[in-house]
This record gives structure tokens, C-alpha cells and sequence, in this order.
């Protein structure tokens, strides 16, 4: 059974957000002044082929005449030549825990905005466009040269992410978020860590903000050593403006060799949104815990993110986005009951099995979330 739209609104903005559940689906809608978002969650039906999935897909977009900004997919990397779509997709090897082709898909769009791609040596990586206090610039399939040794490609992705980006005007400073998805992560996420402060020592990230970013292990349909997705934006008033998010329940990631921000948040006049990074079971110092006890991971993690959320005024009914990564698939249920439990059956969420970047972590969830810029957070019933 669907669950009916729901309105969130501040008297104070010109914002409204709607909720929509039903199986397979999870939609959010942010209705602004000037333009509409649809934030969707596509997730199999038993036995849904990729087709079907896709034939979904596009009548929500063609009910809602939105166009799509942002696409990831994951699921056997065997389906992704019998789809096409005319817009980027980032399609990784993100194996279903239930034995569906697909896991699932996430999909940003927008209606009432004219929306731009960029084209990077004839491939189209991404997707510009204005919400009127800002421009975005939203990017993915940015992937490395498979022949490449491993150093070199991870360089490599970095610096076609800024070309991408400065084909619209953008740099690597007005980047709050990236998504890199690496193969083999645990043979070489030291060396990526070192590219990657190399490459932000470069481009003077550290004096201005450090991305959001989750970087886990699944294979790429490039078969390249990573393939990355990014977020930038520029403020067209200074009511818009961009600001690192700290954890409550943990240190920076810098304290430990890591470049990345725990969370980034994107502040306008009518709304907020919350970008958390891929997070884990890591303790306030950095260490690792719960090794070997998947509810344990999962409970601390829930916590985190949970934390991350409530200091600034949202909760787990403000999540437009989640995606968990699961190390082996037979932990799912236990994840599954999790959320039964907290009665967040009908989240936005997509669980998929990837490889987290140490050997001892087995889960691993990212999410983004909204709310108008005056709203507190409150009881919702998912």
C-alpha cells in the first residue's frame, strides 16, 4: 500500500517538502519558489528484471516532466549494456543481498529549471543547473584509464573531475561532495588517501572545504581502478553558503591520514541539506570497533550518522537518500530488522554489497538529508 504524500513547510520559506512511499518506491519532493526536485528511491520488486525497474523509472520522470541531474545504479555489472540511458549514470558492481540484478537506484531530477550536461572527451559526465541561489554542477561514470597503474589512476580521476568541472565554470574548491568507488579498495586506499591530499594540498582545498566523500570497494563498468561521482556548487547570493558538519561521535577524518569531511551542509534561505559520508564503525579516536560483531557495527554506525543529524536540527525522517554497504550479503536481514525495529521500513534506502575500506569493517551507510531552513526536527512517522 502507498503511503499518501506528507507536507513539511515553514511559514518563513517558500519551501515545502512531500513524502511518497509505495512498494519499490521512495519519493521526496521539494517544492521551491522557482523549481521542483524529486528525490527518488527505486528498489526491485521479486523478481524485477533491470527492464522493469527502468520502465519505472521513466514514467515517475515523465509524470513529474522532471529531468535528471544525478543517477547511480547498483547492481550486476552484467545488465549495464542492455540499458541505455541520455543522461550519466554511475553503475557499479553493487550486488543485490536478495540475488535481484539490481539493488536498487537512486535518482535526483528537477522540474521548472534549464538544465546543461557537460561533455568530457565525447562522454556526457554530468549535469548543470541553477535553483536560483546557487549554481550545481553534478557529476558521474568519471573513471580512470584501466591501463593505467594504480597511483596514476587514482590522479587521474581527479584531475577529470576538474576538467569536467571546469568545462562549467566550476574548481575543485567549490566541491562539497564526492562518491569514489574503487576496485580491490583494501589493495590501494592508502594510496589513494596520499593522491588524494596531494591532489587537495594542490588545489587549496584544505583553506577552503574539505568534500564530504565516501569511498568504498565494487567493481566499475570501465573495469577501471575507480570510478567517482562529485557535487559543486556556487553561491549566486551570499544567503547561500556551504559548511563543514562535524561528528559528535568522532574525530576528523584528518586525524588519521583521511581527507574528508564527516558531513557537509548546504545552507539556502528556504532549505538545508545534510551530505554524510560514507560512515563506519569507528570510535572517537579513529580505531576501529565491534570487529567481528555486525549488530554491533551496525548500532554504533546508526548512532554516528544519527548524531551527525540531530546537531543540526534533522532526524532519520529527514533522509531523502541512503545507501548501506554490506559486506557479505547474509548480514542484510540483520540490518533489515534494524530498521524494522526504528520503523524505518519505508526509508529512501538501497542495501547493497560492497567492500568497506578496512578488512575488519562490515558495514558502511551514506545519506543526505533536508529540511527547510527554519524547521526543527519532529516526529514523522516513516
Amino acid at each position: 500500500m502507498a503511503t499518501p504524500d506528507l507536507t513539511l513547510d515553514s511559514p518563513a520559506t517558500s519551501a515545502q517538502l512531500s513524502h511518497f512511499s509505495s512498494p519499490g518506491l521512495v519519493r521526496t519532493t521539494l517544492h521551491r519558489s522557482n523549481l521542483t526536485e524529486f528525490h527518488l528511491t527505486l528498489t526491485p520488486h521479486p523478481n524485477e528484471s533491470a527492464h522493469s525497474m527502468t520502465r519505472r523509472l521513466q514514467a515517475e520522470l515523465d509524470a513529474a516532466q522532471a529531468v535528471v541531474l544525478r543517477h547511480e545504479v547498483f547492481g550486476s555489472l552484467a545488465w549495464h549494456h542492455q540499458l541505455s540511458w541520455d543522461w550519466p549514470v554511475t553503475w557499479v558492481e553493487g550486488a543485490d543481498c536478495s540475488g535481484n540484478p539490481v539493488a536498487g537506484m537512486h535518482v535526483l531530477a528537477v522540474r521548472g529549471a534549464d538544465v546543461d550536461s557537460i561533455v568530457l572527451n565525447g562522454q556526457s559526465v554530468g549535469r548543470v543547473f541553477s535553483d536560483g541561489y546557487a549554481r550545481h554542477a553534478l557529476l558521474g561514470n568519471v573513471h580512470s584509464d584501466p591501463q593505467a597503474s594504480l597511483d596514476v589512476q587514482g590522479r587521474q580521476v581527479f584531475e577529470r573531475l576538474e576538467s569536467a568541472l571546469q568545462l562549467a565554470g566550476f574548481a575543485m574548491t567549490d566541491v562539497p561532495r564526492t562518491w569514489l568507488f574503487l576496485d580491490d579498495i583494501l589493495a590501494w586506499y592508502g594510496t589513494l588517501n596520499r593522491v588524494r591530499r596531494e591532489f587537495f594540498e594542490q588545489r587549496g582545498l584544505f583553506d577552503h572545504l574539505v568534500p564530504a566523500s565516501t569511498g568504498v570497494g565494487v567493481r566499475n563498468t570501465a573495469r577501471a581502478a575507480m570510478i567517482a561521482g562529485a557535487w559543486a556548487s556556487q553561491p549566486l547570493t551570499n544567503e547561500f553558503y556551504l559548511r563543514e558538519v562535524l561528528s559528535p561521535m568522532q574525530c576528523p577524518a584528518s586525524a588519521y591520514g583521511s581527507c574528508f569531511s564527516r558531513a557537509v551542509e548546504m545552507v539556502a534561505p528556504d532549505f538545508r541539506r545534510v551530505l554524510v559520508s560514507g560512515t563506519a564503525s569507528i570510535e572517537p579516536k579513529g580505531a576501529s570497533v565491534c570487529g567481528g560483531d555486525m549488530d554491533g557495527q551496525i548500532d554504533l554506525t546508526m548512532q554516528v550518522v544519527r548524531a551527525i543529524l540531530v546537531s543540526r536540527g534533522m532526524d532519520y525522517h529527514d533522509v531523502t537518500r541512503a545507501t548501506a554497504y554490506i559486506r557479505h550479503p547474509s548480514d542484510a536481514p540483520l540490518f533489515q530488522g534494524w530498521c524494522q525495529r526504528l520503523g524505518l521500513q519505508n526509508w529512501p534506502l538501497v542495501v547493497t554489497q560492497a567492500v568497506v575500506c578496512r578488512d575488519e569493517l562490515w558495514f558502511e551507510i551514506e545519506l543526505d538529508a533536508i529540511a527547510p531552513t527554519h524547521h526543527h526536527a519532529t516526529d514523522w512517522d516513516l
